[in-house]
């Protein structure tokens, strides 16, 4: 293969998949930890869970993979898309993949009443979050009006239709 070859082997091995993989991943993951916006948390978090996950597989089928010549570069071109920010592959397949099937933060605060519980279970993680965030600034009195004019809207709208 030559002298260019071993050498663009080495640089592979100790710049390309370490730095994509690795040496990025981690920096933007400080400087994400640092910002005051949450959205750019939730890509590098999403990312260490793929790339834990993509370690696993890894680790569970290396006598098979070993035989594939192309697992690495695939590997590689994966993790390029889950963490150059102009494709966020790792927000994109959290969006669409992982909060669609994983439910997660099933729990609320006991301090609600049985229908408050009820209604905040329904909803999404997020609509949950700022709902309580509503309910400590104005208490849960004002929650209970907005359910029972939502409800009323909801009967209207019933009685309308044909």
């Amino acid at each position: 293969m030559g002298i260019i070859g071993v050498v663009a082997r080495r640089l592979d091995a100790f710049i390309g998949r370490p730095g994509v993989m690795l040496v990025f991943p981690l920096y933007a993951s400080m400087r994400a930890i640092e910002s005051p916006n949450n959205v750019d948390d939730q890509q590098w978090l999403t990312y260490w869970v793929l790339y834990s996950f993509i370690t696993l597989f890894e680790l569970s089928f290396y006598q098979i993979l070993a035989w594939l010549p192309f697992w690495p570069y695939l590997k590689l071109l994966f993790c390029m898309w889950l963490v150059l920010p102009i494709f966020n592959g790792a927000a994109y397949i959290y969006q669409n993949f992982v909060r669609k099937y994983v439910k997660i933060g099933n729990q609320v605060s006991s301090s609600y009443s049985e229908s408050q519980k009820k209604i905040l279970l329904m909803m999404s993680l997020d609509a949950r979050k700022s709902v309580e965030r509503y309910i400590e600034k104005y208490g849960p009195d004002a929650f209970d009006r907005v359910i029972k004019a939502a409800e009323k809207e909801a009967k209207r709208q019933r009685e309308m239709r044909p």
